[in-house]
């Protein structure tokens, strides 16, 4: 077991009373747990800038936004993401918007004097072939998997520029990796979601039609590594207020399972029966993924706590709670 350095650590609700923070991307999916968790920790004054009137890929919206929020802390949650579909579909847009939000805020919140920048970055950053568990030291040891390289290297970019300005200027920025996150709330889009979503909606769909399979992308060898909503959010705060490192930070759950074996999990969630049909002519992606979470245990006593069969079912429920209140379910 890691040695946790638990004395130094901050009181949670102490460390958020009097600090103004901004969560960018805190409407969306993982950004909406870390504001609920904030509130949760007597943070009382959030701002949390909507694209619409804050377009952090240009600068003087950027500037605008830091100069009405006045944050002492910004967590950098805004991203342009998807699944493998709509990185393969998006490339350039994925890179451009990603590194141009990204770069730009930092800069500015360094030259605005905020006190700390909590930079989110993506296990797609990773190199295509690494050995298993991912262990942060092995980040540049090889180029990202093709399909996600633009998206990883543009959140990489992050570190490079949180290690950069610490050293030359001591600005305090923390790098976190988390894995591939599920949960409640997710988007469900066939065309830009990620895979427990799509896989959901699959087979919510297929056994409401009475479809005897559903098609899914791959050959179902690759492995994944998932982490709750709920945990990723807590794993972020905890890391705000006990971490004050550039080194990078995986945030995970330290389980891996091929999708062959998510596919028959989330079929037995959603009581979907019918046959699995593999598309072997879609890309698999990265081979396999699993990260070494012991640094963030070790560093900021960060350990997933939600079981990942009680997550999916979760998550299975919430969509279909949310189907059942749709107006067009009403109306049907």
């Amino acid at each position: 077991m890691p040695q946790l350095n638990v004395m130094s650590w901050p009181d949670s609700k102490q460390f958020w009373r009097h600090r103004r923070v901004v969560v960018t991307g805190g409407t969306g999916f993982l950004g909406s747990f870390v504001v609920e968790r904030l509130r949760e920790r007597w943070a009382t004054e959030v701002f949390v800038p909507r694209s619409k009137d804050y377009d952090l890929r240009h600068l003087d919206a950027t500037q605008r936004m830091l100069r009405e929020a006045k944050p002492d802390i910004a967590i950098h949650l805004a991203a342009r993401v998807g699944g493998i579909g709509a990185n393969r579909a998006y490339p350039a847009e994925f890179f451009y918007d990603n590194l141009m939000m990204s770069v730009s805020l930092f800069h500015e919140c360094w030259r605005f004097g905020v006190e700390k920048f909590v930079a989110i970055g993506t296990v797609c950053a990773y190199p295509k072939f690494t050995s298993v568990p991912f262990k942060e030291e092995t980040l540049w040891d090889g180029y990202p998997e093709e399909t996600n390289a633009p998206y990883g290297l543009g959140k990489k970019m992050l570190l490079v520029q949180s290690q950069a300005y610490r050293q030359q200027y001591g600005y305090n920025s923390i790098f976190l990796l988390p894995t591939n996150l599920y949960g409640p709330g997710d988007k469900f889009d066939l065309e830009t979601s990620h895979v427990i979503p799509a896989l959901i909606r699959k087979c919510i769909e297929a056994k409401e039609r009475g479809d005897n399979h559903i098609v899914v992308w791959g050959t179902g060898k690759p492995t994944r590594e998932f982490l709750y909503v709920e945990d990723a959010a807590e794993g972020i705060l905890l890391a705000t207020e006990r971490y004050n490192e550039s080194g990078p930070v995986n945030l995970g759950s330290g389980m891996e399972i091929s999708i062959k074996d998510l596919v028959h999990l989330i079929a037995q969630l959603t009581g979907f029966e019918g046959e699995i049909v593999w598309d072997t002519s879609k890309p698999d992606g990265q081979p396999r993924r699993c990260l070494d979470t012991s640094k963030a245990e070790r560093l900021f006593g960060f350990r997933a706590g939600t079981p990942f069969e009680e997550g999916l079912r979760r998550t299975v429920q919430w969509y279909e709670q949310t189907l059942e209140a749709s107006p067009e379910r009403a109306v049907g």
